[in-house]
């Protein structure tokens, strides 16, 4: 038997997006973002829904906050539009951006509620894009620190925690769907960039580290990382070094510069004898390692498996495969570096039905192995499970499936605290039901259900789910009701 490891004062919440959930795209002032574009893009290929709407939070961010409080949250993460604040990414600010935040955050403290900012959550104006590229042009660097050094000034009375970029390592995995790439540079031998790209958000990272250590009272700041566990798929020898490969090159990588200020070296080295390392500019390590990490976020849904991979021209490099059906086993394809690792199914673990692996001890792995290494404060900031949710005609959702998933990953963390590991807050994905960039509205998230579906937004009204009046009593109990 454990005690209840949650502290008192532990932020129990969770998270959005600003594209995935505030719709309002094109109104009061805001102009394109990337994700907009891309979304009518898989609107007209796949028939998901666009951004156009999302979840319409915009209009209902004070039926959602009441919703949250009803729930019992400490804390809520969000995302800031870059486009709401500055339309064509720098220039004139929009007041109208500025007056929804403002108001979003004062809704959200009236009601006891932190809020947790996040900078860039794959949402590059579109007159960036139009203009150099985006974040395949290092001009974005210089462009983001204009934006950040607003926006922390705009908000420094209110906001402590702060995170800097959403999952940079997904960027890299997907970076078609994260962001807009010409199809001219999607035929493989462009790759590079994935890494160049990758290099300019740690400059923006250590940039924005610094702005909010300078600008922010008792300011709090760290990255939010999208991170994967990676098990050997047997205990042979080259299994378990393809393990540590897939670590080095997908985790380390990432999680080094965030705490060291250098990249991972087993992971640069195999970058450079590929022709994928960044260009890096005289300063940039420098600039890096200055801007240091108060704590880590976590977004954590699974954990993934490696097997060796011969590097005998038959296999060629690749990266990841998406599911878009969410029928189990249709995933595309996984991840191939020929002589480093080739990642694969876990035959061991269940999966949704998207082909994402079920490992609540996962969350635990991932938790202990981070803060021994690096002994620094973790949030979650994304956990959660993607599922046809069904609408009663008595207008209930029972998603017992979602409070399995997650209960069990409460769990988990509740183990890793137990262990010593300090972890200051749970922020799953989703409060409400939002867009999902690879597969529209009909993955659902969320405590909350919002009625649309990709073709027809409706009204988008609001109720609760079963998981909603679960996660209340696990959040009355600090976790000791799960």
């Amino acid at each position: 038997m454990t005690h209840n490891a949650f502290p008192k004062e532990f932020l129990w919440g969770a998270s959005t997006s600003a594209y995935q959930v505030e719709g309002a795209a094109y109104e009061d002032g805001k102009k394109a973002s990337q994700q907009d574009i891309i979304n009518k893009g898989s609107y007209n290929k796949f028939g998901f829904a666009t951004a156009d709407i999302a979840s319409d939070e915009y209009h209902h961010y004070k039926e959602d906050v009441a919703l949250m409080k009803d729930m019992g949250f400490k804390a809520y993460r969000f995302s800031i539009a870059w486009s709401r604040i500055f339309p064509d990414g720098v220039g004139e600010v929009n007041p109208k951006g500025v007056e929804y935040y403002h108001n979003l955050i004062d809704e959200l403290k009236v009601n006891n509620i932190e809020p947790i900012v996040t900078l860039y959550h794959y949402d590059c104006p579109w007159a960036l894009v139009e203009k150099y590229g985006g974040w395949l042009n290092r001009q974005i660097v210089a462009d983001f620190a204009y934006y950040a050094e607003y926006v922390i000034n705009e908000f420094k009375d209110d906001i402590k925690y702060w995170t800097t970029i959403n999952e940079q390592s997904i960027i890299v995995q997907y970076w078609t769907q994260k962001c807009y790439i010409p199809e001219e540079l999607q035929d493989g031998k462009h790759d590079q960039m994935r890494y160049q790209l990758n290099h300019y958000m740690n400059l923006a990272h250590a940039i924005a580290c610094n702005l909010v250590h300078r600008i922010v009272p008792n300011g709090q700041v760290g990255a939010a990382l999208g991170y994967a566990p990676v098990y050997p798929l047997t205990s042979k020898p080259e299994d378990v070094i393809a393990a540590q490969n897939a670590q080095a090159l997908r985790n380390d990588y990432y999680t080094d510069i965030y705490f060291k200020g250098i990249y991972n070296t087993a992971a640069m080295k195999y970058l450079e004898e590929h022709g994928l390392a960044p260009v890096i500019e005289e300063g940039d390590i420098e600039l890096i390692a200055s801007g240091e990490s108060d704590f880590l976020a976590l977004n954590y849904y699974a954990s993934e498996c490696a097997k060796w991979c011969n590097d005998d021209g038959i296999k060629k490099m690749c990266y990841s495969g998406v599911n878009r059906s969410g029928k189990k086993g249709d995933i595309s394809g996984f991840e191939t570096h020929p002589g480093f690792y080739e990642m694969c199914k876990n035959p061991l673990l269940d999966t949704t039905d998207w082909d994402w692996a079920i490992d609540p001890i996962g969350m635990e792995v991932m938790l202990r192995d981070l803060y021994n290494r690096y002994n620094k404060p973790l949030m979650i900031t994304e956990n959660g499970l993607g599922a046809y949710d069904i609408l009663t005609e008595d207008q209930q959702v029972h998603d017992h499936y979602r409070i399995d998933y997650l209960s069990k990953h409460i769990a988990a963390i509740k183990r890793a605290i137990n262990r010593g590991v300090e972890v200051i807050a749970y922020c799953p994905w989703s409060a409400v039901d939002l867009l999902s960039t690879s597969n529209g509205v009909k993955k659902r998230y969320g405590f909350i259900y919002v009625d649309r579906t990709d073709d027809d937004p409706k009204e988008c009204k609001r109720f609760r789910k079963d998981s909603f009046y679960w996660y209340q009593n696990v959040i009355r109990t600090n976790g000791e009701k799960l």
